[in-house]
């Protein structure tokens, strides 16, 4: 089996970047975790890598001096390293239409909602002042819109009597490091096709191979 050579991109202590790294150990997965990039020079998750064997890079964005001269760095990093998909983990940067374009199809995200729901910053807040009754995650392909792009998978958790953002987020947590490592297997394996800007199971791998696409809700 060829693996799929995998850049994580970070800007904090990396939890989800952790779930993909644990999942890549095994053996059947079909993606390395081949580096792994922060803009930040604390971001803890920098030193889960390097513990890991995974090489590391940072890039301060304040040293740079427009998001293209930034976003070009990052480009050269990955293609030097030879990486084939790159995952935004927590990654606190807005990239440029560029960027976004040379990777298309080949750099996901995962976000702390339902999307279309609750875009951007302070998901949790967002959800509690709505009342919805369903909040959650999604890992989607990334595009020059802010949280947009074809959904690939997604997770969901009740939201509680007397939750707070806090407790919220801790739940929805769980089902980001579950899905996120799923999708990564997915798009590694090929197993997926954008038709009309919809994420689609390639027929040829069979009915069963939908299943996991949507995780079942996480209890309390």
């Amino acid at each position: 089996m060829v693996r799929r050579r995998v850049a994580i991109l970070i800007s904090g202590r990396g939890s989800n970047m952790a779930a993909l790294v644990e999942a890549a150990r095994q053996p059947e997965y079909p993606a390395e975790i081949a580096l792994v990039i922060a803009n930040r020079a604390d971001a803890a998750g920098l030193d889960y890598a390097a513990s890991a064997g995974i090489p590391t890079a940072f890039f301060s964005h304040k040293a740079y001096p427009s998001r293209q001269a930034f976003d070009a760095a990052l480009d050269a990093a990955l293609r030097a390293a030879d990486i084939e998909l790159v995952c935004l983990a927590g990654f606190m940067r807005l990239l440029t239409g560029g960027f976004v374009e040379a990777w298309r199809d080949r750099l996901i995200n995962i976000h702390p909602s339902l999307l279309p729901l609750f875009p951007g910053l302070h998901t949790h807040e967002a959800a509690l002042a709505a009342g919805v009754k369903l909040h959650g995650c999604t890992v989607h392909f990334v595009r020059s819109a802010v949280d947009s792009g074809p959904i690939i998978a997604q997770a969901a958790v009740p939201v509680l009597s007397g939750d707070t953002p806090d407790t919220l987020a801790a739940r929805v947590l769980v089902g980001e490091h579950r899905i996120y490592p799923l999708a990564l297997a997915l798009l590694a394996r090929g197993a997926l096709r954008i038709v009309d800007e919809r994420v689609e199971i390639d027929p040829a791998l069979g009915e069963e191979a939908q299943e996991p696409l949507v995780a079942p809700s996480i209890p309390q």
